[in-house]
């Protein structure tokens, strides 16, 4: 698969976020989808939903800061921007099986408030 694709299949992942559209990233992801962060362990597709999916009123903007591509595996680094003001950066990486998403692990950046660095907790 070119990388293109690749990169076509992660903006449309983030655009069906912002859309709160549940059965397009259902669909993206593999049938053994797992999920890591700091707070989870390679969870399934099942336990990924159950816990980590909420609505996504809260977030005015993904800027997709970077995109990079090697093989089956891609880097990418983005911002978000709250409703509220806040921001932060994190860096996913994903594992993909064809053009199916097979695993996600997420990387978190630092939070800010209108442009200033909030200590988190």
């Amino acid at each position: 698969m070119p990388q293109i694709d690749k990169v076509e299949i992660i903006r449309d992942l983030f655009a069906a976020y912002l859309a709160d559209d549940r059965s397009a990233i259902e669909a993206a992801f593999a049938d053994d989808f797992s999920f890591t962060s700091p707070f989870d362990d390679a969870v399934d597709k099942a336990t990924y939903f159950a816990r980590c999916w909420r609505s996504t009123d809260w977030i005015a903007a993904h800027d997709i800061e970077h995109i990079v591509v090697e093989r089956n595996v891609a880097f990418v680094t983005y911002r978000c921007v709250t409703t509220s003001g806040k921001s932060f950066r994190n860096t996913e990486v994903f594992t993909f099986a064809g053009t199916s998403i097979r695993a996600i692990k997420v990387y978190f950046g630092a939070t800010y408030q209108d442009g200033v660095f909030q200590k988190q907790a």
